[in-house]
């Protein structure tokens, strides 16, 4: 039988008995989500890449310690989230942010919209711009909240905050993030 046509919990198995092939099945079907997980906090291409491979990296070398097999992409995902903010406030402690970063470019077509997207991909592209426009704990509460589906208790966790700061954070976030689209979309 084919490595491909295992379900992942008999590929985590076969991972924690060592077997490479079968870390690279795993790494085949995971790695695209974790970059993407990644590349939300850090925002660099490199960066995220190489915090995804460190990840997996961490991940194989301490699978057996994982107890529940079905857990598997949700314990990776929670690595790649804490490696990619380590990396990021490593990375940002005193960084200025670039000009680009701050604004966002939209090239118009003759109607006043892209001609590249449709409209509604133009407005959460917009929306997703605004976000990175946020103050850094803004904008990581909100991507940990909003697209990766993490609750104010594993937030709380993985930002260092307490549960009553990180409502307060995501709320606060919100409200700043509705506050520049409602100028933005005017």
């Amino acid at each position: 039988m084919k490595l491909t046509e295992l379900n992942n919990d008999q590929l985590i198995k076969l991972c924690v008995s060592g077997n490479q092939s079968a870390q690279l099945e795993i790494y085949n079907r995971y790695y695209k989500a974790m970059f993407n997980t990644s590349l939300r906090i850090v925002k660099n291409n490199y960066e995220a890449e190489d915090i995804m491979q460190d990840s997996f990296l961490m991940a194989f070398t301490k699978i057996k310690t994982l107890k529940n097999h079905a857990r598997f992409g949700s314990w990776l995902k929670r690595i790649v989230v804490n490696n990619s903010i380590y990396h990021y406030k490593k990375n940002n402690k005193n960084k200025e942010v670039p000009l680009d970063d701050v604004l966002y470019k939209i090239e118009d077509g003759p109607d006043g919209i892209s001609s590249d997207y449709e409209f509604t991909t133009l407005k959460a592209q917009q929306i997703l711009n605004t976000l990175k426009t946020l103050k850094d704990n803004y904008r990581i509460a909100l991507t940990l909240n909003l697209i990766e589906g993490y609750d104010y208790e594993e937030i709380s966790k993985i930002m260092n905050l307490t549960n009553a700061n990180c409502r307060t954070t995501i709320s606060r976030a919100k409200e700043s993030l509705r506050q520049k689209l409602t100028t933005t979309f005017a």
